[in-house]
């Protein structure tokens, strides 16, 4: 299942569980803060912190395999991140809608929330 970058640049947690399901061959990346990070995350993803953007872009460009999915609390901050890698090149480059919120209230509650 790959996702077409014309259609969104969101990707809400049902269907980022589906690919997740069907092992799609996806990156999944983490923008929130060390201290997010270190609270809670989903399971496999990288963790890329905004503030570090500028020093680690080219490391996040460089992940224009797979489709790309960007999280983080509630999906503001990773759909500037995405708009900024499609903005250098990377079409299959997708946010979370809602983020690891959205993620934890509808997939697995076992995350726990703040």
């Amino acid at each position: 299942m790959s996702l077409d970058p014309s259609e969104s640049e969101e990707i809400s947690a049902r269907e980022l569980s589906l690919m997740r399901e069907k092992k799609s061959e996806l990156t999944l990346i983490d923008c929130r803060e060390s201290d997010e990070w270190n609270f809670n995350r989903i399971e496999g993803a990288r963790h890329f912190p905004l503030s570090r953007m500028p020093e680690i872009a080219s490391h996040l460009l460089a992940l224009a395999g797979p489709d790309l999915i960007i999280y983080c609390h509630h999906g503001i901050r990773s759909l500037h991140v995405t708009r900024w890698l499609r903005e250098h090149g990377i079409s299959n480059v997708f946010s979370l809608a809602g983020g690891i919120s959205a993620w934890s209230r509808n997939v697995d509650p076992t995350i726990p929330e703040y």
